[in-house]
């Protein structure tokens, strides 16, 4: 069984159920979004998911519910259709209806029920496969809009000007009222050099029509450079299975060429694997000191910690955060913060705070599940907050289209004044 947060998630991330579910591998995610975020997220969508393997706890809230489920009323339903509808009924697509009206029953954006395609979909971005899209995530805000969770930098969306927070209202001329974030993964995502047109709603206010075409999108989950003769610069896109072990060999590369402060730049990053979160964080707190708490009511299913020798312990950070920071980033960026060893600056992250399972199911395909939240080491659980920066910084319309980068600006400026 995979468990993710979810963005994750991710993230993104990046996942479904089987009769009742399994004890035994368990793959933790923290992808984001806070709202709804499918790990498809990186095509419109990148995110829920990266996997942590740990032990999937299964008690619950539910034990008053029946073993096995009363199917006689669904049989008299299949009975009627299958004799009395004008019209072809395929037996695949009407079995998995039924496992995404049971996922939907839960009324839970983040618990979902991927076909055995999506959940390959959704596996290749867990492990860092590149696709073709356009390059965002998606989510839900609390009306069941669709929106975008964050674009990724430097592709098809960020370089339309799509947004955080856009909502999207049509999708190829087709309203989206309804659709779920896998469905509209699905039809924005598509071949190379094809066109996606979008109809996006901002601030409420503003109706903006985007014709976006779609690229193969891969991108390295960590980017590092040197800013200046001290100052090393730290960008994570999102925490896949291997983003930890990067960031480690790129934290000595910066060391190794003088790195005296750190800039760690966690925007628009949707989230993924717990584990690689906890080494990101490792990378600057102590061994053994607390990162995050895992919790079902009150009771605590899992402490992670740090672990390892924290390189950049006692470097002046500032890390970048926005609207488009979730779940993993939020756990890097919580831990950071109240362990005392960074600043934030930028706006208020996203504000996913819950841990999902993916749970692979016989015939392929997966659920995904929400199984616990998380807690920051000062005890705040964010689902639905966010973070908000030690220094808020914005970065307006203007400045974006002449590329200034306000924000990262501001990050140099607040580790020269220490």
């Amino acid at each position: 069984m995979v468990k993710t947060d979810t963005k994750t998630r991710a993230d993104g991330a990046p996942a479904e159920i089987a009769s009742p579910p399994r004890i035994g591998t368990v793959s933790k995610v923290v992808i984001g979004l806070a709202l709804a975020f499918s790990v498809f997220s990186f095509g419109v969508g990148v995110g829920n998911g990266r996997i942590h393997i740990g032990n999937f706890a299964k008690s619950g809230q539910n034990g008053e519910l029946p073993a096995t489920l009363d199917y006689s009323t669904v049989n008299q339903v299949y009975d009627v259709l299958r004799h009395e509808y004008d019209g072809k009924l395929d037996n695949a697509k009407l079995v998995n209806g039924l496992k995404q009206g049971l996922a939907q029953a839960a009324d839970d954006p983040y618990t979902e029920y991927f076909t055995a395609e999506k959940a390959k979909q959704f596996n290749d971005q867990l492990n860092g496969a590149g696709f073709s899209g356009i390059g965002a995530e998606l989510g839900q805000d609390k009306d069941k809009n669709l929106i975008v969770v964050a674009p990724i930098a430097g592709t098809p969306a960020a370089q339309a000007g799509v947004k955080p927070q856009d909502v999207i209202a049509e999708i190829d001329g087709k309203d989206t009222t309804g659709l779920s974030i896998e469905d509209a993964v699905s039809k924005i995502r598509g071949k190379k050099g094809t066109v996606v047109e979008l109809k996006l709603v901002r601030n409420r206010a503003d109706v903006l029509d985007l014709k976006i075409t779609r690229d193969d999108i891969k991108i390295p989950s960590v980017e590092t450079k040197m800013l200046d003769e001290t100052t090393g610069y730290m960008r994570i896109t999102t925490f896949g299975m291997d983003t930890g072990s990067l960031a480690a060999q790129q934290a000595q590369s910066l060391l190794d060429q003088g790195t005296k402060k750190i800039v760690l730049d966690l925007r628009g990053n949707p989230g993924g694997s717990v584990d690689s979160s906890i080494e990101v964080a490792s990378l600057w707190i102590p061994n053994g000191k607390l990162v995050m708490q895992e919790k079902r009511g009150n009771d605590v299913l899992k402490t992670y910690t740090a672990k390892g020798n924290a390189p950049f312990k006692g470097l002046p950070t500032v890390v970048l955060i926005n609207a488009g920071s979730a779940s993993a980033s939020e756990i890097v960026s919580g831990a950071l913060k109240d362990s005392g060893a960074a600043s934030l600056l930028g706006e208020k992250s996203y504000g996913k705070g819950v841990v999902q399972a993916i749970e692979p199911l016989r015939d392929g395909g997966q659920l995904k599940v929400t199984v616990a939240r998380w807690y920051r080491p000062d005890g705040q659980n964010i689902d639905k907050k966010g973070i908000e920066p030690d220094q808020k910084v914005t970065i307006s319309d203007e400045d974006a289209q002449a590329g200034k980068d306000t924000q990262l600006e501001a990050a140099q400026a607040k580790l020269v004044a220490n």
